[in-house]
């Protein structure tokens, strides 16, 4: 099963710390996709540029960035990352030749983004997650992932090896989290 890293800037503060919570995690884990993930920075362009520079290091390829078409295009990610609000891009990034991977939260929304040409969909979340709403669980996942013809990660709540363990049962391609990987992170 495939590990998909989410970045989550309360885990660093500058640009430095960034730096340090990537080789960390790189260092204590396998990671397949990264995803760089910044909704509160006001320029996220020096981030991403170190977001990269990390990656490439560590021979992690793919990189994709979250929601920003425009800074994948300009730094050449490997794909992007779309929100279910965003679903109406899956077909401009595809042209782009992006890995693209669309944020879902129901199998409508799923069918849709695979109708549309995305390589792959989160579901979420699959167990309890802080602000995230109602989670879904296994059986859910498992109904999604069988309905789908392209990748799917489960998503939210995934912070053991016992959870992994779980949505691993259901078939899906692989798992996607922030605190998973942060476990050992201090903030």
């Amino acid at each position: 099963m495939k590990s998909y890293l989410i970045t989550d800037p309360s885990y660093y503060h500058d640009l430095k710390s960034f730096e340090e919570y990537l080789s960390k995690i790189f260092t204590l884990h396998k990671v397949d996709f990264v995803c760089f993930r910044d909704k509160t920075s006001r320029d996220i362009l020096p981030y991403a540029k170190v977001f990269i520079d990390c990656c490439k290091k560590r021979g992690v390829e793919k990189y994709i960035i979250n929601s920003r078409l425009d800074i994948a295009k300009k730094l050449r990610f490997f794909g992007v990352h779309l929100t279910s609000l965003q679903l109406d891009l899956i077909k401009e990034a595809k042209e782009e030749n992006f890995f693209v991977i669309a944020s879902t939260h129901s199998i409508k929304e799923a069918l849709f983004a695979q109708k549309s040409g995305a390589d792959a969909v989160t579901i979420s979340p699959i167990f309890a997650s802080p602000n995230k709403g109602k989670e879904k669980g296994v059986d859910y996942l498992k109904e999604f992932n069988d309905r789908l013809s392209i990748k799917v990660f489960a998503l939210g709540g995934i912070v053991s090896k016992k959870d992994i363990k779980i949505v691993k049962s259901c078939g899906v391609y692989g798992f996607a989290s922030i605190r998973y990987f942060a476990s050992d992170m201090k903030i």
